[in-house]
């Protein structure tokens, strides 16, 4: 691990954030940032924050954004915030509006030959 950056406490689903990981785990980091730029997503800023701010961690270590990878992105859950909504005949329905952390690792491009 070169770099690693996390955001804390965003307020979107894991599970939605995952899909768009799964995209740019493995890439090199300029091919990472290009897909995210075309990609249509409203989550995508998100990652894009987390994954600039690793390129930055990297970049005053000295390396440049081609040396590096993502080598790891995940997206874990965080605490859920409980809220109720009115339902019929008194009742009350939980609404559960679920948080996320995300974490970014950076590593270098390993050349095979």
């Amino acid at each position: 691990m070169i770099a690693q950056a996390k955001g804390r406490y965003f307020r979107v689903s894991p599970s939605k954030l995952r899909m768009i990981l799964d995209l740019i785990r493995g890439q090199k980091v300029p091919a990472a940032v290009t897909a995210l730029a075309y990609l249509n997503k409203p989550t995508k800023e998100k990652i894009e924050k987390v994954l600039n701010s690793a390129i930055a961690n990297a970049r005053l270590k000295g390396f440049t954004e081609d040396q590096l990878v993502v080598s790891k992105a995940i997206a874990d859950q965080g605490p859920v915030w409980k809220r109720f909504r009115a339902a019929t005949m008194g009742r009350a329905t939980e609404i559960l509006k679920k948080t996320s952390h995300i974490t970014i690792e950076l590593d270098i491009k390993v050349n095979k030959g």
